[in-house]
Protein backbone atom coordinates (compact mmCIF):
# COMPACT_ATOMS: atom_id res chain seq x y z
CA UNK A 1 0.00 0.00 0.00
CA UNK A 2 3.04 2.52 0.09
CA UNK A 3 3.64 4.29 -2.76
CA UNK A 4 5.94 6.75 -4.18
CA UNK A 5 4.75 9.75 -6.47
CA UNK A 6 5.97 12.55 -7.84
CA UNK A 7 4.12 15.33 -9.75
CA UNK A 8 4.72 17.77 -12.17
CA UNK A 9 3.25 21.53 -12.59
CA UNK A 10 -0.16 20.31 -13.17
CA UNK A 11 -0.90 18.01 -10.51
CA UNK A 12 -0.03 15.19 -12.45
CA UNK A 13 1.64 12.00 -10.82
CA UNK A 14 3.40 9.15 -11.53
CA UNK A 15 1.14 6.48 -10.67
CA UNK A 16 -2.36 8.54 -9.39
CA UNK A 17 -4.27 10.95 -10.55
CA UNK A 18 -4.53 14.61 -11.42
CA UNK A 19 -4.63 17.82 -8.74
CA UNK A 20 -5.91 21.32 -8.76
CA UNK A 21 -6.51 23.45 -6.02
CA UNK A 22 -9.46 24.10 -4.77
CA UNK A 23 -10.94 26.32 -1.94
CA UNK A 24 -13.99 28.12 -0.48
CA UNK A 25 -14.48 30.75 -3.09
CA UNK A 26 -16.26 32.57 -5.24
CA UNK A 27 -15.01 32.87 -9.02
CA UNK A 28 -14.43 35.58 -12.07
CA UNK A 29 -14.81 33.66 -15.36
CA UNK A 30 -10.84 33.65 -15.49
CA UNK A 31 -10.81 31.27 -12.56
CA UNK A 32 -8.95 33.41 -10.30
CA UNK A 33 -10.10 32.34 -6.65
CA UNK A 34 -10.61 34.40 -3.49
CA UNK A 35 -11.40 32.82 -0.04
CA UNK A 36 -14.82 33.88 1.24
CA UNK A 37 -17.30 31.29 2.99
CA UNK A 38 -17.87 27.48 3.79
CA UNK A 39 -19.55 26.97 0.25
CA UNK A 40 -18.49 26.53 -3.21
CA UNK A 41 -19.83 25.86 -6.95
CA UNK A 42 -17.80 26.00 -9.74
CA UNK A 43 -18.87 25.31 -13.46
CA UNK A 44 -16.02 23.31 -14.63
CA UNK A 45 -17.25 22.43 -17.81
CA UNK A 46 -20.27 20.78 -19.77
CA UNK A 47 -21.88 19.16 -17.19
CA UNK A 48 -19.36 18.97 -14.89
CA UNK A 49 -19.84 21.12 -11.27
CA UNK A 50 -17.95 21.56 -8.44
CA UNK A 51 -19.02 21.91 -5.14
CA UNK A 52 -17.00 22.42 -1.64
CA UNK A 53 -18.70 22.16 2.18
CA UNK A 54 -17.11 23.02 6.11
CA UNK A 55 -18.86 20.66 8.01
CA UNK A 56 -18.44 20.94 11.91
CA UNK A 57 -15.04 19.93 13.22
CA UNK A 58 -13.34 21.46 9.56
CA UNK A 59 -14.12 18.34 8.38
CA UNK A 60 -14.21 19.69 4.30
CA UNK A 61 -16.14 17.56 1.64
CA UNK A 62 -15.36 18.48 -2.23
CA UNK A 63 -17.75 16.77 -5.14
CA UNK A 64 -17.38 17.11 -9.00
CA UNK A 65 -20.55 15.92 -10.26
CA UNK A 66 -20.15 14.44 -13.70
CA UNK A 67 -21.87 13.94 -16.49
CA UNK A 68 -22.31 10.54 -18.81
CA UNK A 69 -21.08 7.97 -16.06
CA UNK A 70 -22.48 5.85 -13.82
CA UNK A 71 -19.82 5.44 -11.04
CA UNK A 72 -18.54 7.22 -8.05
CA UNK A 73 -15.09 7.59 -6.54
CA UNK A 74 -15.02 8.65 -2.93
CA UNK A 75 -11.56 9.16 -1.06
CA UNK A 76 -10.30 10.48 2.04
CA UNK A 77 -7.51 12.59 2.31
CA UNK A 78 -5.57 13.23 5.67
CA UNK A 79 -3.03 15.63 5.92
CA UNK A 80 -0.26 12.94 7.53
CA UNK A 81 2.51 11.57 5.98
CA UNK A 82 6.17 10.40 6.90
CA UNK A 83 7.21 13.80 7.49
CA UNK A 84 5.21 14.60 10.40
CA UNK A 85 6.84 11.75 12.25
CA UNK A 86 9.84 11.59 14.48
CA UNK A 87 12.46 8.89 14.05
CA UNK A 88 11.03 6.76 17.09
CA UNK A 89 7.79 7.20 15.18
CA UNK A 90 9.33 6.36 11.62
CA UNK A 91 6.71 4.18 9.80
CA UNK A 92 3.69 5.32 11.74
CA UNK A 93 1.66 7.14 8.99
CA UNK A 94 2.15 3.81 7.01
CA UNK A 95 1.08 1.46 10.10
CA UNK A 96 -1.74 3.16 10.44
CA UNK A 97 -3.18 2.82 6.78
CA UNK A 98 -3.04 -0.52 7.74
CA UNK A 99 -4.43 -1.07 10.26
CA UNK A 100 -7.56 0.85 9.41
CA UNK A 101 -8.92 -1.91 7.60
CA UNK A 102 -8.35 -4.32 10.44
CA UNK A 103 -11.93 -3.65 11.89
CA UNK A 104 -14.15 -1.46 14.14
CA UNK A 105 -17.09 -2.03 16.54
CA UNK A 106 -19.56 -2.22 13.84
CA UNK A 107 -17.40 -3.96 11.38
CA UNK A 108 -14.54 -7.05 11.03
CA UNK A 109 -11.84 -6.99 8.64
CA UNK A 110 -13.35 -9.53 6.54
CA UNK A 111 -16.82 -7.23 6.85
CA UNK A 112 -14.76 -4.31 5.64
CA UNK A 113 -13.59 -5.92 2.75
CA UNK A 114 -16.86 -8.00 1.76
CA UNK A 115 -18.92 -4.72 1.73
CA UNK A 116 -17.32 -3.55 -1.00
CA UNK A 117 -16.25 -6.67 -2.73
CA UNK A 118 -20.07 -7.47 -2.54
CA UNK A 119 -21.27 -4.58 -4.42
CA UNK A 120 -18.24 -4.93 -7.14
CA UNK A 121 -16.69 -1.71 -6.05
CA UNK A 122 -12.54 -1.26 -5.90
CA UNK A 123 -10.89 -0.37 -2.38
CA UNK A 124 -7.32 0.67 -1.00
CA UNK A 125 -5.46 3.41 0.06
CA UNK A 126 -1.78 4.62 0.28
CA UNK A 127 0.69 7.01 2.11
CA UNK A 128 3.38 9.50 0.90
CA UNK A 129 5.56 11.66 2.40
CA UNK A 130 2.77 14.49 2.95
CA UNK A 131 -0.70 12.74 3.34
CA UNK A 132 -2.45 10.03 3.42
CA UNK A 133 -5.43 8.49 1.21
CA UNK A 134 -8.12 5.78 1.39
CA UNK A 135 -10.52 5.87 -1.10
CA UNK A 136 -12.72 3.80 -3.26
CA UNK A 137 -14.87 3.77 -6.96
CA UNK A 138 -18.22 2.01 -7.12
CA UNK A 139 -21.56 2.24 -8.86
CA UNK A 140 -23.25 5.56 -8.49
CA UNK A 141 -25.80 3.62 -6.49
CA UNK A 142 -23.15 2.31 -4.07
CA UNK A 143 -21.63 5.32 -2.86
CA UNK A 144 -23.25 5.80 0.53
CA UNK A 145 -22.17 2.56 1.01
CA UNK A 146 -18.59 3.38 0.50
CA UNK A 147 -18.70 6.48 2.45
CA UNK A 148 -20.50 4.81 5.43
CA UNK A 149 -17.51 2.57 5.56
CA UNK A 150 -15.04 5.02 5.26
CA UNK A 151 -16.15 6.83 7.52
CA UNK A 152 -16.49 3.89 10.22
CA UNK A 153 -12.73 3.07 9.15
CA UNK A 154 -11.48 6.46 9.85
CA UNK A 155 -13.43 7.19 12.54
CA UNK A 156 -13.49 4.21 14.97
CA UNK A 157 -10.46 1.92 14.47
CA UNK A 158 -9.85 -0.77 17.22
CA UNK A 159 -6.51 -0.62 16.46
CA UNK A 160 -6.34 -3.90 18.33
CA UNK A 161 -3.59 -5.72 19.95
CA UNK A 162 -3.36 -9.00 18.20
CA UNK A 163 -3.96 -6.99 14.67
CA UNK A 164 -1.35 -4.26 15.18
CA UNK A 165 1.38 -7.73 15.80
CA UNK A 166 -0.16 -9.31 12.69
CA UNK A 167 0.63 -6.66 10.22
CA UNK A 168 3.24 -5.63 12.09
CA UNK A 169 4.69 -8.95 10.19
CA UNK A 170 3.09 -7.42 6.90
CA UNK A 171 4.58 -4.15 6.61
CA UNK A 172 8.20 -5.81 7.57
CA UNK A 173 7.31 -8.51 4.24
CA UNK A 174 6.66 -5.25 2.29
CA UNK A 175 9.40 -3.30 3.54
CA UNK A 176 11.74 -6.44 2.54
CA UNK A 177 9.83 -6.62 -1.21
CA UNK A 178 10.41 -2.89 -2.05
CA UNK A 179 14.21 -3.70 -0.65
CA UNK A 180 14.29 -6.16 -3.50
CA UNK A 181 13.01 -3.48 -6.07
CA UNK A 182 16.12 -1.72 -7.33
CA UNK A 183 13.80 1.17 -8.44
CA UNK A 184 12.48 1.92 -5.44
CA UNK A 185 15.96 1.31 -3.93
CA UNK A 186 17.28 4.30 -5.98
CA UNK A 187 14.79 6.72 -5.47
CA UNK A 188 14.85 6.02 -1.46
CA UNK A 189 18.95 6.03 -1.88
CA UNK A 190 18.04 9.89 -3.55
CA UNK A 191 16.29 11.53 -1.36
CA UNK A 192 18.04 10.66 1.80
CA UNK A 193 21.19 11.82 -0.44
CA UNK A 194 18.85 14.91 -1.09
CA UNK A 195 17.08 15.17 2.19
CA UNK A 196 19.37 13.67 4.88
CA UNK A 197 18.93 10.06 5.71
CA UNK A 198 17.92 11.24 9.14
CA UNK A 199 15.36 13.77 8.33
CA UNK A 200 11.91 14.07 7.85
CA UNK A 201 11.86 14.21 3.62
CA UNK A 202 15.04 11.47 3.55
CA UNK A 203 13.63 9.31 5.41
CA UNK A 204 11.32 6.06 3.60
CA UNK A 205 8.07 6.46 4.04
CA UNK A 206 7.41 2.52 5.04
CA UNK A 207 9.92 2.91 8.16
CA UNK A 208 13.34 0.74 8.36
CA UNK A 209 12.76 -2.83 9.90
CA UNK A 210 14.36 -1.78 13.03
CA UNK A 211 11.64 1.38 13.77
CA UNK A 212 8.64 -1.01 12.86
CA UNK A 213 9.63 -3.95 14.95
CA UNK A 214 10.01 -0.78 18.17
CA UNK A 215 6.72 0.60 17.15
CA UNK A 216 4.41 0.38 19.96
CA UNK A 217 0.28 -0.28 19.76
CA UNK A 218 0.58 2.94 22.58
CA UNK A 219 2.41 4.96 20.45
CA UNK A 220 0.57 4.02 16.64
CA UNK A 221 -2.87 5.25 18.72
CA UNK A 222 -1.65 8.49 20.14
CA UNK A 223 -0.13 9.18 16.55
CA UNK A 224 -3.51 8.39 15.26
CA UNK A 225 -5.61 10.72 17.89
CA UNK A 226 -2.90 13.51 17.31
CA UNK A 227 -3.41 13.86 13.01
CA UNK A 228 -6.57 11.61 12.69
CA UNK A 229 -9.05 14.86 13.41
CA UNK A 230 -11.93 16.49 10.88
CA UNK A 231 -9.77 19.37 10.67
CA UNK A 232 -7.12 17.76 9.17
CA UNK A 233 -9.11 16.07 6.29
CA UNK A 234 -11.00 16.25 3.28
CA UNK A 235 -13.46 13.87 1.89
CA UNK A 236 -13.52 14.34 -2.00
CA UNK A 237 -16.39 12.60 -4.46
CA UNK A 238 -16.58 12.51 -7.98
CA UNK A 239 -18.98 10.95 -10.39
CA UNK A 240 -22.73 10.84 -10.61
CA UNK A 241 -23.53 12.36 -7.52
CA UNK A 242 -25.44 14.91 -5.91
CA UNK A 243 -23.17 17.43 -3.71
CA UNK A 244 -26.12 17.76 -1.38
CA UNK A 245 -26.23 13.89 -0.76
CA UNK A 246 -22.91 13.30 -0.23
CA UNK A 247 -22.55 16.10 2.47
CA UNK A 248 -25.47 14.44 4.36
CA UNK A 249 -23.71 11.15 3.79
CA UNK A 250 -20.44 12.48 5.45
CA UNK A 251 -21.88 13.55 8.13
CA UNK A 252 -23.76 10.66 9.35
CA UNK A 253 -20.88 8.56 8.34
CA UNK A 254 -18.56 10.62 10.40
CA UNK A 255 -20.73 11.93 12.99
CA UNK A 256 -19.65 8.37 15.11
CA UNK A 257 -19.03 8.96 18.59
CA UNK A 258 -18.73 12.65 18.46
CA UNK A 259 -15.99 12.84 15.95
CA UNK A 260 -17.30 15.96 14.30
CA UNK A 261 -18.15 17.78 17.78
CA UNK A 262 -14.84 20.51 17.35
CA UNK A 263 -14.94 23.82 16.68
CA UNK A 264 -11.79 23.85 15.16
CA UNK A 265 -11.33 25.72 11.49
CA UNK A 266 -9.71 23.37 8.56
CA UNK A 267 -5.59 22.69 8.77
CA UNK A 268 -4.24 25.31 6.08
CA UNK A 269 -1.67 23.80 3.23
CA UNK A 270 1.14 22.85 4.75
CA UNK A 271 3.79 25.44 4.78
CA UNK A 272 7.08 26.39 6.81
CA UNK A 273 10.78 27.46 5.86
CA UNK A 274 12.73 26.29 2.92
CA UNK A 275 14.56 22.93 3.34
CA UNK A 276 17.95 22.77 2.48
CA UNK A 277 19.28 19.76 -0.79
CA UNK A 278 22.77 18.55 -0.44
CA UNK A 279 24.50 17.86 -3.31
CA UNK A 280 26.84 14.61 -3.47
CA UNK A 281 26.63 11.16 -4.36
CA UNK A 282 25.98 7.64 -3.02
CA UNK A 283 26.28 4.17 -4.21
CA UNK A 284 25.00 0.94 -2.92
CA UNK A 285 26.36 -2.25 -4.01
CA UNK A 286 23.26 -5.23 -4.56
CA UNK A 287 23.07 -7.87 -6.68
CA UNK A 288 20.80 -6.82 -9.08
CA UNK A 289 21.26 -7.87 -12.83
CA UNK A 290 21.18 -3.98 -13.81
CA UNK A 291 22.85 -0.27 -12.57
CA UNK A 292 20.02 2.46 -11.90
CA UNK A 293 20.37 5.35 -11.21
CA UNK A 294 18.90 8.72 -10.47
CA UNK A 295 20.45 12.25 -11.09
CA UNK A 296 18.86 15.22 -9.89
CA UNK A 297 18.83 18.80 -8.79
CA UNK A 298 17.30 21.00 -6.58
CA UNK A 299 13.89 21.86 -7.74
CA UNK A 300 10.78 24.09 -7.14
CA UNK A 301 8.27 24.21 -4.06
CA UNK A 302 4.48 23.14 -4.79
CA UNK A 303 3.20 26.35 -5.77
CA UNK A 304 6.06 27.90 -7.15
CA UNK A 305 4.91 30.15 -10.34
CA UNK A 306 7.84 28.60 -12.27
CA UNK A 307 6.74 25.31 -12.37
CA UNK A 308 4.61 25.41 -15.57
CA UNK A 309 7.97 26.59 -16.86
CA UNK A 310 9.90 23.75 -15.28
CA UNK A 311 7.08 20.97 -16.36
CA UNK A 312 7.65 22.14 -20.13
CA UNK A 313 11.24 21.67 -19.48
CA UNK A 314 11.38 18.18 -18.12
CA UNK A 315 8.91 16.90 -20.84
CA UNK A 316 11.38 18.12 -23.69
CA UNK A 317 14.19 16.62 -21.44
CA UNK A 318 12.61 12.80 -20.92
CA UNK A 319 9.04 13.16 -21.18
CA UNK A 320 8.32 10.78 -23.76
CA UNK A 321 9.66 8.78 -26.62
CA UNK A 322 10.76 12.29 -28.91
CA UNK A 323 12.51 13.60 -25.90
CA UNK A 324 16.32 14.37 -26.18
CA UNK A 325 16.88 11.68 -23.70
CA UNK A 326 14.90 9.01 -25.00
CA UNK A 327 16.39 9.90 -28.76
CA UNK A 328 20.18 10.07 -27.16
CA UNK A 329 19.92 7.34 -24.89
CA UNK A 330 18.40 4.84 -26.36
CA UNK A 331 17.59 5.46 -29.59
CA UNK A 332 21.26 6.39 -30.67
CA UNK A 333 23.22 5.26 -27.98
CA UNK A 334 21.63 1.89 -26.82
CA UNK A 335 22.46 2.38 -23.31
CA UNK A 336 19.19 1.93 -21.26
CA UNK A 337 15.85 0.37 -22.22
CA UNK A 338 14.11 3.13 -19.74
CA UNK A 339 15.34 6.91 -19.32
CA UNK A 340 12.90 9.54 -17.79
CA UNK A 341 12.97 12.87 -16.22
CA UNK A 342 10.75 13.71 -13.29
CA UNK A 343 10.14 16.54 -10.97
CA UNK A 344 9.04 15.95 -7.46
CA UNK A 345 7.09 18.81 -5.14
CA UNK A 346 6.88 19.64 -1.27
CA UNK A 347 5.28 22.20 0.28
CA UNK A 348 8.88 24.52 0.24
CA UNK A 349 10.81 22.52 -1.38
CA UNK A 350 11.46 19.90 -4.80
CA UNK A 351 13.64 18.02 -7.09
CA UNK A 352 14.27 17.55 -10.80
CA UNK A 353 15.97 14.25 -12.03
CA UNK A 354 16.57 12.00 -14.42
CA UNK A 355 16.37 8.25 -13.51
CA UNK A 356 17.86 5.38 -16.14
CA UNK A 357 18.64 1.72 -15.69
CA UNK A 358 21.42 0.09 -17.45
CA UNK A 359 24.06 -2.95 -17.98
CA UNK A 360 26.79 -2.01 -15.20
CA UNK A 361 29.42 -2.06 -18.16
CA UNK A 362 27.17 0.89 -19.71
CA UNK A 363 26.99 2.95 -16.41
CA UNK A 364 30.19 5.25 -17.05
CA UNK A 365 28.94 6.32 -20.83
CA UNK A 366 25.15 6.86 -19.82
CA UNK A 367 25.94 9.01 -17.20
CA UNK A 368 27.96 11.12 -18.82
CA UNK A 369 25.54 11.48 -21.83
CA UNK A 370 22.81 12.06 -19.10
CA UNK A 371 25.44 14.58 -17.48
CA UNK A 372 26.15 16.18 -21.45
CA UNK A 373 22.26 16.94 -21.92
CA UNK A 374 21.96 18.33 -18.71
CA UNK A 375 24.38 21.11 -19.77
CA UNK A 376 23.36 21.94 -22.45
CA UNK A 377 19.74 22.48 -21.11
CA UNK A 378 21.07 24.82 -18.65
CA UNK A 379 23.03 26.59 -21.17
CA UNK A 380 20.54 26.96 -24.11
CA UNK A 381 17.05 25.93 -23.09
CA UNK A 382 14.71 24.56 -25.03
CA UNK A 383 13.79 24.64 -29.04
CA UNK A 384 10.92 26.35 -30.60
CA UNK A 385 9.41 22.94 -31.85
CA UNK A 386 10.38 21.38 -28.24
CA UNK A 387 8.09 24.19 -26.60
CA UNK A 388 5.10 22.98 -28.85
CA UNK A 389 5.78 19.79 -28.21
CA UNK A 390 6.33 20.23 -24.81
CA UNK A 391 2.99 22.37 -24.10
CA UNK A 392 1.25 19.97 -25.90
CA UNK A 393 2.11 16.73 -23.88
CA UNK A 394 1.35 18.11 -21.09
CA UNK A 395 -2.09 19.86 -22.65
CA UNK A 396 -3.21 16.01 -23.40
CA UNK A 397 -2.14 14.47 -20.32
CA UNK A 398 -4.15 16.67 -18.05
CA UNK A 399 -7.12 16.55 -20.39
CA UNK A 400 -7.02 12.40 -20.77
CA UNK A 401 -6.09 12.54 -17.21
CA UNK A 402 -9.18 13.50 -16.08
CA UNK A 403 -11.92 11.27 -18.06
CA UNK A 404 -12.92 9.26 -15.02
CA UNK A 405 -14.33 9.64 -11.32
CA UNK A 406 -11.25 8.40 -9.60
CA UNK A 407 -8.89 10.60 -11.33
CA UNK A 408 -11.64 13.93 -10.88
CA UNK A 409 -11.79 12.81 -7.25
CA UNK A 410 -8.39 12.33 -6.55
CA UNK A 411 -7.19 15.59 -8.00
CA UNK A 412 -10.26 17.64 -5.53
CA UNK A 413 -8.96 15.71 -2.57
CA UNK A 414 -5.14 16.34 -2.79
CA UNK A 415 -5.60 20.47 -4.28
CA UNK A 416 -7.74 21.09 -1.40
CA UNK A 417 -5.19 19.62 1.28
CA UNK A 418 -1.61 20.75 -0.11
CA UNK A 419 -2.38 23.92 -2.68
CA UNK A 420 -3.20 27.20 -1.54
CA UNK A 421 -4.97 28.79 -4.86
CA UNK A 422 -7.49 27.73 -7.08
CA UNK A 423 -6.66 26.99 -10.37
CA UNK A 424 -9.29 25.18 -12.75
CA UNK A 425 -8.56 22.88 -15.60
CA UNK A 426 -9.32 25.88 -17.94
CA UNK A 427 -6.70 27.74 -16.05
CA UNK A 428 -3.98 25.53 -15.60
CA UNK A 429 -4.19 25.02 -19.48
CA UNK A 430 -3.79 28.79 -19.96
CA UNK A 431 -0.71 28.57 -17.70
CA UNK A 432 0.75 26.24 -19.54
CA UNK A 433 -0.19 27.43 -23.13
CA UNK A 434 1.57 31.08 -21.63
CA UNK A 435 4.77 29.27 -21.34
CA UNK A 436 7.68 31.12 -22.83
CA UNK A 437 11.12 30.21 -24.46
CA UNK A 438 12.67 32.90 -21.83
CA UNK A 439 11.06 31.45 -18.97
CA UNK A 440 11.78 28.15 -19.71
CA UNK A 441 15.68 29.22 -20.56
CA UNK A 442 15.50 31.25 -17.18
CA UNK A 443 14.54 28.26 -15.35
CA UNK A 444 17.00 26.16 -17.00
CA UNK A 445 19.87 28.21 -16.01
CA UNK A 446 18.78 28.45 -12.52
CA UNK A 447 17.51 24.40 -12.27
CA UNK A 448 19.73 22.33 -14.06
CA UNK A 449 23.18 24.17 -13.23
CA UNK A 450 22.57 23.52 -9.81
CA UNK A 451 24.34 21.04 -7.43
CA UNK A 452 23.85 17.68 -8.39
CA UNK A 453 22.69 14.60 -6.82
CA UNK A 454 23.68 11.35 -7.69
CA UNK A 455 22.33 8.15 -6.53
CA UNK A 456 23.59 4.49 -7.89
CA UNK A 457 22.72 1.03 -6.83
CA UNK A 458 24.10 -2.04 -8.63
CA UNK A 459 26.15 -5.07 -8.37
Amino acid sequence: MTSRKTEDATGRQTTAGRSFPVRSAEYTPSGAAQRVGTTLTLEEGPGSVVRRTVLPGGLRVVTEQMAGVRSAAVGVWVGVGSRDETARLHGASHFLEHLLFKGTPERTALEISLALDAVGGEFNAFTTKEYTCFHARVLDEDLPLAVDVLGDMITSSLLAPDDVEAERDVILDEIAMHDDDPDDVVHNLFAAQAFGEDTPLGRGIAGTTGSIEALTRDQVRRFYKKHYRPANMVVSAAGNLDHADVVRQVRKAFGRRGFLSGNESPVPPRGGRAVRVSSGSVSVSRPFEQANLVLGLPGLARDDDRRFALSVLTTALGGGTSSRLFQEVRERRGLAYSVYAFTGSYAETGLVGVAAGCLPTKLDELLKVVRSELAVLARDGIRDDELAVGKGQLRGGLVLGLEDPASRMSRLGKAELTHVDLLSIDEVLARIDGVTLDECRAVAAEIFAGPEILAVVGP
